[in-house]
């Protein structure tokens, strides 16, 4: 494997946050006496922009889900202001990278605005060499938009670089651009029609750190 480049999704892979997210989209379905179906977590996991707004509007019943994204993004942006919690691995696999001279870039679907936030917070934006925002590209995840300009960030190929997700829309995402796809798991299993599209499959990023070292 030849690998140039390191892109990592942020929430639910970097941070614990994906948690958050769901509650906080509970909290709205609660408010507005909404049951989200079982589908839900699965479907709305690493979206953004159009395709976010669509599950919404599909989950909560509304004509337009805009509102609603707008409403969990602002409740989000409050919580991790006080707190953001780091997963397993995540200043390790970086270190590791950097001492290799690998290039690293965040492609995440989340406003500027949060992703930076949550670096500066974390003490992590001095490792990474280019940040994405999913509404920087046309199509969100599981487009293969966002990584592609990752990788042309960085100044790599996407058969360079190494993806690492969490959800199955960031995998597939991965995988529709040529990317080499880690993924770790968080709060969904991988389901069996998700494992073609995956080179690896971690339980967190220590592991990932350890097969990556190995080839």
């Amino acid at each position: 494997m030849k690998c140039k480049g390191a892109i990592f999704d942020m929430d639910g892979l970097m941070f614990d946050t994906e948690r958050v997210y769901q509650q906080t989209w509970q909290e709205l379905a609660d408010e507005r006496n909404i049951r989200l179906g079982d589908g839900f977590l699965k479907a709305i996991s690493g979206t953004n922009g159009p395709y976010m707004c669509q599950v919404i509007k599909e989950y909560y019943h509304v004509s337009d889900g805009s509102f609603i994204v707008a409403e969990c993004m602002e409740r989000i942006r409050k919580k991790l202001s006080v707190h953001v919690p780091v997963k397993e691995g995540v200043y390790e696999i970086l270190a590791f990278f950097r001492e290799k001279g690998i290039r690293t870039a965040v492609a995440s679907s989340s406003s500027m605005e949060q992703i930076e936030a949550n670096l500066k917070r974390a003490n992590m934006r001095g490792y990474f060499d280019a940040i994405i925002s999913g509404t920087e590209v046309e199509n969100g995840k599981p487009a293969p938009d966002i990584f592609l300009y990752a990788a042309e960030r960085i100044e790599c190929l996407p058969n360079e670089c190494l993806v690492f997700e969490d959800s199955e829309n960031g995998i597939r995402a991965g995988y529709a651009a040529g990317c080499i796809t880690v993924m770790v798991p968080d709060l969904i299993e991988p389901s069996p029609e998700i494992l073609p599209c995956c080179s690896k499959i971690c339980r967190n990023l220590n592991q990932a750190m350890q097969e990556i070292g190995n080839l």
